[in-house]
């Protein structure tokens, strides 16, 4: 089954998002800042990974993201956002965030698993 690596600071969204995924059968790596998050990434090579915008820095998924993209790791990107409800701000995909998806949390466990299942399709 597919790996995925969870990259969250929040051990709520880390807890329920895995315990939705190990469910479904996928198998769950998980970090809680960047370094650990960059880190599992680059030695256990997920099929996914679930990166939250806003860590110990509000931007840390954006510059995340972005260097994973700049360090040649192609592995498709779905982003938790919860800015766009508390700043106002909508978010697409672009170079300067290289995600594959956005989700809005709180995210509904039949929404998670349909975003994850039609983003490993695409790899």
């Amino acid at each position: 089954m597919a790996l995925i690596a969870i990259i969250d600071d929040d051990p709520d969204i880390l807890d329920a998002s895995s315990l939705v995924l190990k469910s479904k059968g996928f198998d769950v790596v998980t970090a809680t800042n960047p370094v650990d998050g960059y880190d599992i990434v680059t030695k256990r090579n997920p099929n996914l990974i679930i990166l939250d915008v806003m860590m110990d820095e509000p931007d840390d998924g954006f510059f995340l993201a972005q260097k994973f993209r700049k360090n040649g790791i192609t592995t498709p990107i779905l982003m938790y956002t919860s800015v766009s409800k508390a700043i106002g701000l909508e978010f697409g995909k672009s170079d300067m965030v290289p995600v594959d998806d956005f989700v809005e949390k709180p995210i509904s466990p039949e929404e998670l698993v349909k975003k994850v299942e039609s983003l490993l399709q695409k790899k």
